[in-house]
This record gives C-alpha cells, sequence and structure tokens, in this order.
C-alpha cells in the first residue's frame, strides 16, 4: 500500500486539475446553451463536458485507493458497457419490435414504418458485411479497400444522428419562465378532416396548461396564436381546429389568434410572427411555442430561421411513436443543413477512392 501512495498523490493532483477544466467545459456549453439553445453546436459541447465529467469521475474513483470501492464501480461501468453494447448489436430487433407495436396502433403509412425500414437496412448491412469478410479472399483488392472505407461514411452519419438526439433531449430540460405575451400553438393534421387528434390535443393541452400556471404566478395571461393550414384533404384550417378545441376546453376566445395560412413549419413560424406583429404593435413580444418533445428542437431551428425570438415546449408523446418520429426528425433535420453534410461525405468519399486508386497502383506494380 506505501509503494502506491506516490502514485494517489499524482492521481489526486492529476483530479484537481482535470476537475477544474471539467467545470470550465461546463461554463462553455452552458454559456452556448442558456445563450442560443438553437444551434446542434450544443450536443458537441455538452459531449466534451459529459466526457470530460467521467474521465475525471474515473480518476477520483481510483484515487480513493479503495479496493473494493474501485472493484464496485468498475462492475457497475462493465455492465453499463455491456448493456448499451447489447442494445447497439441489437438495435435491429428493437426496431422490429417497435415497428410491430406501431403496425398495431397506427396508420400503416411510410413515416410510420421508418424503423421497418431502417431494421431491414441494418439486416442486409450485416448480411452483407458477413458476405463480404467470407469471400474477402476471393474479391478484388480494390473492392476490398473500398468496402472497407465505406462505414467510415456510416460512423459519420451515427455522429450526426447521436449530436441530434443530445440536442432534442437537452431541448427538453430549457427553463421555462412564465413570463410570456404569447404562444404557438403549431399545427398538425385533422383526423377526418376536422378532428383534433390526441397528438396535436397534447399541444393544445400543454399550452393553456403553460397559461393557466403563468396566470397563477400573478402574470398577464397570454394569448395563444393557432398556427396551421387548410390541407387539401380537411374541412377546416388546423387553426380553426385547435381554437375550437381549446375554447370547449374552457379557454378564452377573446385570448384567441388564428394564422391560417401556413404549409409547414417555417410558415408556422414565420406567419405567426407577423400575426404577433400587427396585435402586439411592436416586436418585443415574449413568444413560446408548443409541440410534441420530438418536434420542438427541430420547431426552434426554424423559427430561428424566422427570425423568431422564440423556443419551445414539448407536449407528451406515446413512447411507442418516438423512435419513427424522430428517425423522421433527424432526416429532416439532416437535410437542412445537405451542402455541409455533402462536402463532408463528398471528401470521405474521395479519401476512399485515393485509397483505392493507390490499392490498384500497387497491385500493378506488385505484377
Amino acid at each position: 500500500m506505501n509503494g502506491l501512495v506516490p502514485y494517489i498523490n499524482d492521481l489526486q493532483k492529476v483530479s484537481l486539475y482535470w476537475g477544474l477544466a471539467t467545470i470550465l467545459m461546463l461554463v462553455i456549453f452552458l454559456i452556448f446553451w442558456l445563450k442560443e439553445p438553437r444551434r446542434l453546436i450544443n450536443g458537441i459541447t455538452f459531449t466534451i463536458f459529459f466526457v470530460s465529467f467521467l474521465a475525471e469521475l474515473a480518476v477520483l474513483i481510483f484515487s480513493t485507493a479503495n479496493l473494493t470501492f474501485v472493484v464496485i464501480m468498475g462492475t457497475i461501468f462493465l455492465l453499463i458497457v455491456g448493456i448499451i453494447t447489447i442494445i447497439l448489436l441489437f438495435t435491429w430487433a428493437l426496431l422490429l419490435w417497435n415497428a410491430f407495436v406501431v403496425w398495431k396502433k397506427e396508420t400503416h403509412t411510410i413515416s410510420n414504418m421508418l424503423t421497418l425500414l431502417l431494421a431491414i437496412v441494418l439486416i442486409a448491412l450485416w448480411i452483407f458485411n458477413g458476405f463480404v469478410a467470407g469471400h474477402s479472399q476471393f474479391l478484388p483488392n480494390w473492392f476490398n479497400t473500398l468496402i472497407s472505407g465505406l462505414p467510415a461514411i456510416g460512423l459519420y452519419l451515427i455522429i450526426c444522428s447521436y449530436n441530434f438526439l443530445i440536442n432534442v433531449f437537452l431541448y427538453q430540460f430549457l427553463p421555462k419562465r412564465y413570463k410570456a405575451d404569447y404562444l404557438i400553438v403549431l399545427g398538425a393534421g385533422l383526423i377526418g378532416g376536422d378532428k383534433v387528434s390526441r397528438l396535436l390535443g397534447n399541444r393544445i393541452d400543454a399550452a393553456i396548461k403553460f397559461a393557466h400556471k403563468q396566470t397563477q404566478k400573478g402574470r398577464k395571461t397570454p394569448k395563444i396564436v393557432f398556427s396551421g393550414g387548410q390541407g387539401p384533404d380537411e374541412k377546416l384550417s388546423e387553426a380553426k381546429a385547435m381554437a375550437q378545441y381549446a375554447i370547449a376546453h374552457g379557454w378564452n376566445e377573446k385570448l384567441t389568434l388564428l394564422e391560417d395560412k401556413s404549409r409547414n413549419t417555417l410558415q408556422n413560424m414565420q406567419y405567426s410572427k407577423i400575426v404577433i406583429e400587427k396585435d402586439f404593435n411592436s416586436n418585443a413580444a415574449k413568444i413560446k411555442f408548443f409541440s410534441n418533445n420530438y418536434h420542438i428542437f427541430r420547431a426552434g431551428l426554424y423559427a430561428k430561421m424566422a427570425n423568431l425570438n422564440a423556443n419551445g415546449i414539448g407536449a407528451p408523446t406515446r413512447f411507442y411513436f418516438l423512435p419513427n418520429a424522430l428517425i423522421r426528425e433527424f432526416v429532416a433535420v439532416f437535410l437542412m443543413n445537405k451542402k455541409r453534410h455533402m462536402i463532408v461525405i463528398g471528401i470521405i468519399i474521395l479519401i476512399i477512392l485515393l485509397l483505392v486508386g493507390v490499392t490498384i497502383y500497387t497491385d500493378i506494380v506488385a505484377k
């Protein structure tokens, strides 16, 4: 034990400096996040902080020199890593199970079959990789080089999806600050062309609940802007249907505004901003918008694009519905930044092709 004393002292010094660095990273993340939570870079700064925190925690555990404590914490760590590994290995099975549940409980649309499609892709890749691995000695070297490089694109997509999920998660914890002048409820499709769905009803209920809580805190009751146009298969605008739902649930009609021209989330933000500016006679109104929890981060990105100074509050969504919804949201956010992603993927492909070229040249020289 005495021989470990210098080692433990060194660990304690490392822990001190690393702890200070971790605190600094936390401060940087909080400054970025609280100043503007509608940025993808927040996921990166949080990840840097969190990895640093885990490393600091590991150093603290080892610096205690308590063998029993170290073994217990190490076992817990290995169990967590094992569970994560199993989940990743059997993601295809979890996706198939989710697809089965959604198939039973929701409509059979393409957007509700994304987990099924992703599971099929993962299974196909697994089979293809197994075939290539088993026959690599019979395949040309340039082809093996090409196949070996393609996972880099998959890794990039995984990193992008991870960063997106972290941002969606963080956005749920934004301070609500009950000081709003206006609440915007984002529309969604109507059932039968005229009825508010449960998913849309949750958004309206969340806005009404927020307004009542703000009033209970002694502040003025905000107005609610119901935002959504009339689709080709709808009998009335989503805005009108939502307003009728809210009034039927006790909301004051005099505190209701309609934005019934929008066709997508960006227009929801742009046109609602116009409605609010006409009603408020100022661009300094305090605004919150409401959608389902999986959608509010992307909606926040659109609010930023529309120069609308507003952050969102998410309404609850059935758990089984989330995987499909999050896949759809990730694809949408990915396409919002498609130029940047295409440049990165293009560079990766270029590097792979250069390696293929080097392999072909090497084979020619060897012959």
